[in-house]
């Protein structure tokens, strides 16, 4: 926890906030891709397995 701590800080301190919202809006549409496909693929699977 103290690592992690330490690193997401020294991070921040070195991004400008410009890139942070950049960071947070990639992760969003990233997280938003991946549940897509998750659902999409489990979807296929119990057609496919009909």
């Amino acid at each position: 926890m103290g690592t992690v701590s330490g690193t997401a800080l020294t991070v921040l301190a070195n991004i400008g906030s410009s890139d942070i919202l950049k960071t947070a809006i990639l992760a969003a549409i990233g997280a938003v891709v991946s549940f897509s496909v998750s659902v999409g693929c489990k979807w296929l699977v119990k057609k496919l397995k009909r």
